[in-house]
């Protein structure tokens, strides 16, 4: 187990009542780090906040569980996230790219152009093997903001497509719908990848522009059992399962690349071939031929002291997966792969 756990994947699964105080603890260490409330905001009296799954009730001059609201006043206040201030970095990255969804998206074939890869710096879950861990460092008051209207201008004419991911777009939802608006008209596909914790209102806008330019909605499934979600991501999985069967369900609307696909960090102890066999069966009663990629775990943030995902958990979890009925799954990062 991960000592910043201090708990096992038995446990949680098991006796997840005993144990929930040692892991809502080890949330509330890692959270009090970067200045970010413990759990998502309960305030009798306060603001409502329902752009994710989380909804957060934050009082006056508290914060929301994503940093990026607070209440002033008796209104909300949005520090980022507005067409007008997003807080993100950008960069071009060369097709083809190590993009979650390359074995099946039609960029590969489009050498000499790139990706406009936008990082959002902020998330609406917490999770403790966080792979971009460093976004929690850019302060929503201090750093510099990028308004829609400047990021969908740095686009040109080798722009193939758009990915927004982090962190997580979905704590920025109305920059990341103003930006597509305009790069959408422009012909550039707008893709996604996000833990789909966003109301789904949302969710339906974010689908509408990638059927409409070619892209597709990259869904990080970290776990199926409730609880193991809330020990390792902080919060409930309930709105991402959600959300993944809303969108899955409109895949039929296009034909050729999928709309949908999946995608789980095996974490080593805690996502094992069971929990993935849980994933795979759900999506498969959704659709079997939803693209499904199983990605490797380097050590990192809190969960460093955690191997890499061994070749064996990851041979088993493929075959629990087409076990289940899926028929489109791949072991992604390679590379990263122990040699157990």
């Amino acid at each position: 187990m991960s000592r910043a756990l201090g708990v096992c994947a038995g446990c949680v699964r098991s006796g997840f009542a005993d144990v929930r105080p040692r892991l809502e603890a080890a949330h509330a260490e890692e959270r009090a780090e970067f200045g970010l409330p413990a759990q998502p905001p309960r305030s009798r009296g306060g603001i409502r906040c329902t752009l994710c799954g989380n909804e957060c009730v934050i009082g006056e001059g508290e914060r929301g569980f994503c940093g990026l609201r607070s209440a002033r006043a008796g209104r909300l206040v949005h520090l980022a996230g507005t067409p007008s201030r997003g807080l993100l970095h950008w960069y071009r990255d060369p097709l083809p790219t190590n993009c979650v969804a390359d074995w099946v998206c039609e960029g590969q074939e489009h050498r000499g152009c790139h990706n406009l890869a936008v990082f959002y710096c902020s998330c609406t879950a917490d999770c403790l093997f966080c792979q971009n861990w460093h976004f929690r460092k850019v302060s929503p008051t201090e750093a510099g903001t990028m308004s829609a209207d400047e990021l969908a201008a740095v686009a040109d004419a080798r722009t193939f497509c758009v990915c927004y991911f982090g962190g997580d777009p979905a704590s920025q939802m109305p920059h990341a719908l103003a930006t597509s608006k305009q790069l959408a008209r422009r012909g550039v596909r707008v893709c996604w990848e996000t833990a789909g914790t966003m109301h789904p209102k949302l969710l339906d806008r974010a689908v509408r522009y990638s059927l409409e330019t070619g892209g597709c909605i990259k869904f990080d499934l970290k776990a199926f059992d409730e609880e193991l979600h809330r020990a390792l991501a902080g919060i409930s999985n309930r709105r991402t399962l959600e959300n993944f069967a809303r969108a899955a369900e409109r895949s039929a609307e296009r034909r050729g690349a999928p709309l949908v696909v999946a995608s789980t960090l095996l974490v080593p102890e805690y996502v094992d071939a069971d929990q993935v066999g849980r994933i795979a069966g759900f999506i498969a009663s959704i659709d079997p031929e939803i693209p499904y990629s199983l990605l490797a775990f380097a050590p990192n943030f809190y969960m460093s002291d955690l191997p890499f995902t061994s070749a064996r958990q990851a041979r088993e979890a493929e075959a629990a997966a087409r076990a289940a009925g899926l028929v489109n799954v791949r072991i992604g990062n390679r590379h990263l792969l122990g040699l157990a």
